[in-house]
């Protein structure tokens, strides 16, 4: 991911309001992020509980979405839907987003299942053995990361889709 400086970021929010653009807080490790090894970046508002923020990239610009995370909490533990990793040590989440435009005025939102504490970029990196001689753990965690930045985009594109 390109490094965006905080006036992008605020720009780029298609789900929220001036208001909560103006209010959102940043992550507090903002100006040491290793955006190399970013994905999308995401964090939790420090001031607003249940309050995230979403910044993906897409073949224009950058995406920023206002997500909400769900009280509710399954009894099973869940799959993160954008890294796909099955030995997370941490909890993934239901996050839901209005959608951009009049169709969020409107109530409508999409959601996603997403690590907790968005530790994807991490996840997909992570090299872990080969499952059999011969196996290409380079190609497979290339594989992996293509895969989180299409995920990404992808519900950046619902969040954005009015239809």
């Amino acid at each position: 991911m390109h490094p965006v400086t905080e006036r992008e970021i605020r720009a780029s929010f298609v789900n929220a309001s001036l208001r909560e653009r103006n209010n959102l807080t940043l992550p507090a490790d903002f100006d040491s992020l290793d955006w190399e090894k970013l994905d999308y970046l995401g964090w939790r508002d420090r001031k607003y509980d249940g309050v995230a923020y979403l910044v993906v990239p897409t073949a224009d610009a950058v995406v920023g979405i206002l997500i909400r995370k769900s009280e509710a909490r399954s009894r099973f533990k869940s799959q993160c839907s954008w890294c796909e990793d099955v030995t997370i040590p941490h909890d993934v989440v239901f996050y839901s987003a209005k959608r951009g435009g009049k169709a969020g005025r409107n109530g409508d939102s999409v959601g996603t299942l997403l690590c907790e504490g968005f530790q994807c970029s991490a996840n997909v990196r992570r090299r872990d053995p080969a499952p059999y001689a011969g196996f290409d753990v380079e190609a497979a965690r290339d594989a992996r990361i293509t895969a989180l930045r299409e995920h990404a985009a992808a519900f950046a594109a619902r969040v954005l889709d009015a239809d």
